[in-house]
């Protein structure tokens, strides 16, 4: 499948950095950067911009703050067309300061965001589209989300100035036939808007996911390193090369990396398809009480934690 419209944004570092509180090396951040700029992907997002006063700097690393001086250190030298994208948590983030965007090494700002909170994903998108930015809006956990409501904040999105307006299977729930859908209400109420989507691999449906939003016209895609993300992961990008077809792209530097890199990280980081995961993929939950189940001795007690989510979801 070529479509040129199609750009990929590598999310690596900022849903990587979700396993480990943002702790990557520079070695590592800068080898991905160097990587995917040889690989000819569009966009990598470098982290989060998160507020000190909300996230105290003894608890995170760098890539939880993405400082404009950090990001030109890692990425003085190296020759690329890859464009830099970082990202916003609307609901979590108060006086969040920007330079303009000819003063940064940033290009795009990502506003992540609720339904509940569309409000302040707005404000942040004016701010940052005011400062020159490329502007994208990630609407989460839209599978949790009423369709009445949903369709409400995209109908307030429309008359905004962002670029983008992702679809987010925050749980990984959704199966092809959603994702059809959601590609079609979206398109519906956001004219003239481009799309994106961002899956997760609860049911090792991240692939698919995503190649069925291409499908239906969604041109920006998420995908990372060997699928690397909190709790199940995102969709692999060495898959979505493979499936785009774009000349532009070289797959043997993603592959080097990946070899170098994510393998041996594996040994102290998880992430990818595990029951847990599916489990709360297939009941639409977050997956944050997976990853609390697998850092405790009953990691595996995979049939107990099945019934306690279950039971928990009869009881409301």
């Amino acid at each position: 499948m070529f479509r040129e419209k199609i750009k990929v944004l590598d999310c690596t570092i900022r849903d990587g950095g979700l396993i480990n509180n943002h702790y990557f090396t520079d070695e590592f951040v800068r080898a991905v950067y160097k990587s995917l700029s040889e690989a000819g992907i569009d966009y990598m997002e470098m982290g989060y911009r998160s507020s000190r006063t909300f996230a105290s700097a003894a608890s995170y690393g760098p890539w939880k703050y993405c400082d404009d001086d950090k990001i030109s250190q890692i990425i003085d030298g190296i020759k690329s067309d890859t464009k830099i994208s970082i990202m916003v948590d609307a609901h979590r983030v108060g006086d969040q300061e920007f330079r303009p965007v000819d003063q940064s090494p940033v290009d795009m700002i990502r506003v992540a965001t609720y339904v509940k909170d569309i409000d302040k994903a707005i404000a942040m998108t004016q701010k940052a589209h005011d400062l020159g930015y490329e502007t994208a809006v990630n609407i989460m956990a839209v599978s949790a989300e009423n369709e009445r409501d949903l369709v409400e904040a995209l109908d307030q999105l429309a008359a905004t100035p962002a670029d983008v307006i992702y679809i987010v299977d925050s749980y990984g729930y959704f199966f092809c036939e959603q994702i059809e859908y959601m590609a079609h209400l979206y398109r519906q109420h956001l004219p003239g808007k481009e799309l994106g989507i961002h899956c997760h691999n609860n049911q090792q449906l991240a692939f698919a996911n995503t190649v069925e939003g291409i499908i239906h016209n969604v041109n920006y895609v998420d995908a990372s390193l060997y699928g690397i993300g909190r709790g199940a992961g995102n969709c692999p990008l060495e898959l979505v090369m493979g499936f785009l077809k774009n000349p532009k792209f070289n797959l043997t530097p993603i592959l080097k990396v990946i070899q170098d890199y994510m393998m041996p990280m594996l040994k102290e980081l998880e992430w990818g398809y595990l029951i847990p995961y599916m489990v709360t993929g297939i009941l639409n939950k977050h997956p944050e009480s997976a990853i609390s189940m697998r850092k405790t001795a009953d990691k595996d007690k995979y049939a107990e934690f099945y019934e306690k989510i279950r039971d928990s979801l009869d009881a409301l």
